[in-house]
């Protein structure tokens, strides 16, 4: 049975109903039910104003067209019987963008196989057919040193170091959103494209067609939401580690920084500044008096942002009450614990349950709001169970199995609504996990606690520009890496600065590490607390790197005005601040390949240094008259040029012409100049 519904279109058979319907210009919702009608979750997609759509019907086919795409649905054979529709996605000028796998990719070629798991659920596996080299980017955060997914098999599922985002952008023209907070996983083989979800009630996915890769971005930004306009503190240099272990050590790294002159934003608190996990405020016998360390940081020009965790500790202050409230992730089987973490054994906040976001918020407000903190580092955001067996784990909206990988942008919304009631708009919340839609609530991620290796470090880069595709502009790392690096090691010494150089051109830098050796403390009580890493502020590594550091602390100053208009037109459009060559460049074919090099907007190319001994660096220039920043030498493009990596040089090129001036300005930077732009 075929219905002609408004904007949609409805398929009903053997079992089966289908409904694609607008969603957004040029765009489809595709949603499938077994033996029901599809539900109107919100896990993601924002509402959108309804379009007219052209639908045309006849005995047993129907094909629906919004501006760029069509989608086509038609009888499909499994053996003798047509038992399901099968459906083909099309462009203005007929050609195929994808399709639903058929008889000729398998023998059971039904692309949408549910399989009853209980309780009206379901396992669901939904397959497409696979292209000869299309190529596929976005997907959030995984830890591999690839940018194109073509031949890939990834989980989805949200844990340190990775962040699922499932939105793909394909080079044939079209972006594929999995509209599912499921863990599963998604192949991009050769034979077919296959997304599962291991427990869900619905198939749900939104698909667009676009002529550029930059308008299907844009086009997926808009139905999922826009990030805020980064504040002015988001622009500088932040400094952190782990972990500044009281006031007195804050204050004293703060004072250093305007001793020495050197532009500071943000100064970050890290974790285990409380007693216990879960009581989510100061320890007072550290941090006597956090109102007043907030009011004297805010006065030399610097913004304190503090570490927030989401496990609760059993000997937390807070646990009983939550407990008995149900606003803790409850553990289905076994022993009641979701992770233990040095001498604590814990639940996680249910952050799927309005209820236990609101009770959290309230102790936020009084504990640090308050005392005058306004930005909050997410920590332990996927969350990190110490036993991955989703199933076990079950909170307000399902079980972890069906809705764990939204737990993430839950994390993040309860701290910009919350943000928002205290009439609060300039909100960063640096979150260390995200999915879809977690933009819309300020989220800046960072990569997690990654090793301090050069293998780690070429990672990173892949990993950025993938989540900038992904939709999730605002994106960080700890420069340096977060664990293994030595202060007193000549080796990571090399590392260091070339993680720094690059983070000067990443959409936030931030400084951050837990470096060796380890200091111990203890508390009044004799206890042992969690140890703190070695210092790792710009100066504690020498004379020599601090001199190259304050260096590109200028000239991260120097582009604050640049940095500024690409956060607002990332704000206005969703435009990744770092992006893959081909986002700039895609009829370029050479581009789309490049995975060591990209663009820090539209006007400045960076080629990062990822190997320890490199001297010099091949550089592919696109289209275009290119000019080194630091030597101010110009290339006429489309050829791939050799330049030269002294330490303190990182390859930037300036396109056509843009920001002249800064060459100049460059030149004259050093350690006992100072420039803060306005």
């Amino acid at each position: 049975m075929i219905i002609k519904e408004h904007n949609k279109l409805i398929w009903r058979t053997s079992g089966e109903t289908v409904v694609i319907e607008s969603w957004g210009e040029n765009a489809f919702r595709v949603r499938c039910v077994v033996m029901g009608d599809v539900l109107d979750t919100d896990f993601a997609l924002l509402p959108q104003k309804e379009l007219n759509c052209i639908i045309e019907t006849g005995t047993d086919t129907a094909k629906i067209t919004n501006g760029k795409i069509t989608a086509e649905i038609v009888p499909a054979a499994s053996g003798w019987r047509k038992d399901h529709g099968h459906i083909t996605f099309r462009k203005q000028n007929g050609s195929v963008l994808f399709s639903d796998i058929d008889h000729k990719d398998s023998p059971t070629p039904h692309p949408r196989k549910f399989r009853s798991i209980g309780g009206g659920d379901y396992s669901l596996i939904s397959s497409f057919k696979a292209y000869k080299d299309e190529k596929f980017y976005g997907m959030g955060q995984y830890q591999i040193e690839t940018l194109n997914l073509k031949g890939y098999m990834l989980d989805l599922a949200q844990q340190n170091t990775q962040a699922s985002v499932p939105f793909v952008i394909s080079s044939r023209g079209y972006g594929f959103f999995w509209h599912n907070p499921a863990i599963g996983r998604v192949t991009f083989g050769e034979n077919k494209t296959v997304w599962t979800a291991e427990s869900t009630k619905q198939c749900d996915y939104w698909v667009v067609a676009g002529d550029t890769p930059a308008e299907i971005q844009q086009a997926y930004m808009r139905v999922t939401g826009l990030p805020p306009m980064m504040p002015e503190y988001g622009l500088g240099f932040w400094q952190c580690k782990a972990r500044y272990w009281n006031q007195k050590q804050v204050l004293e790294v703060a004072k250093e920084y305007k001793k020495r002159n050197i532009p500071l934003d943000v100064l970050i608190i890290d974790f285990f500044h409380w007693p216990r996990m879960g009581d989510f405020r100061f320890d007072s016998e550290f941090f006597p008096d956090p109102k007043g360390m907030a009011e004297e940081l805010r006065a030399m020009g610097i913004e304190p942002m503090v570490s927030v965790w989401t496990p609760v500790d059993y000997r937390s202050e807070n646990f009983e009450e939550m407990m008995d409230r149900n606003l803790l992730v409850h553990v289905e089987q076994g022993v009641d614990i979701t992770m233990r973490f040095f001498d604590g054994e814990t639940l996680y906040v249910d952050m799927t349950n309005p209820e236990a976001r609101r009770y959290v918020w309230e102790k936020l407000k009084k504990n640090y709001v308050e005392n005058g903190i306004h930005l909050f580092w997410l920590d332990e955001a996927e969350p990190g169970y110490t036993k991955y067996d989703y199933g076990n784990y079950r909170h307000y909206l399902g079980s972890a199995l069906q809705v764990g990988n939204i737990y993430p942008q839950m994390y993040t919304r309860l701290f910009y609504e919350g943000l928002k009631e205290e009439g609060r708009f300039d909100i960063v919340n640096l979150v260390r996990c995200a999915w879809a839609g977690s933009q819309r609530y300020g989220a800046l991620v960072w990569s997690g606690d990654i090793s301090s290796t050069w293998d780690s470090f070429r990672k990173q880069v892949c990993a950025g520009l993938n989540m900038g595709m992904a939709g999730i502009p605002w994106w960080t790392t700890d420069i340096g890496g977060f664990h293994g690096g030595d202060i007193h090691d000549p080796e990571f010494k090399k590392l260091l600065l070339r993680w720094f150089q690059w983070g000067t051109f990443c959409p936030v830098m931030r400084l951050h590490g837990a470096r060796n050796p380890h200091i111990d403390h203890v508390n009044s009580q004799g206890e042992m607390i969690l140890e703190e890493g070695a210092p790792n502020e710009i100066w504690s590594y020498g004379p020599e790197l601090e001199e190259i550091f304050i260096r590109y602390i200028q000239i991260r100053e120097m582009m604050r005005p640049y940095i500024r208009f690409l956060m607002y037109t990332s704000h206005e459009t969703g435009e990744p601040i770092l992006r893959p060559m081909f986002y700039d460049f895609p009829e370029d074919n050479l581009v789309w390949e490049l995975q060591d090099q990209y663009m820090f907007g539209p006007d400045v190319l960076a080629a990062p240094v990822l190997d320890a001994d490199m001297e010099s660096r091949s550089v592919y220039l696109p289209e275009g008259l290119w000019t080194h920043l630091f030597t101010g030498k110009s290339y006429h493009g489309r050829c791939r040029i050799t330049v030269k990596t002294p330490v303190e040089q990182m390859p930037v090129f300036l396109k056509d012409g843009m920001h002249s001036d800064w060459i100049d300005t460059v030149k004259k930077f050093g350690k006992e100049e100072n420039l803060k732009a306005e």
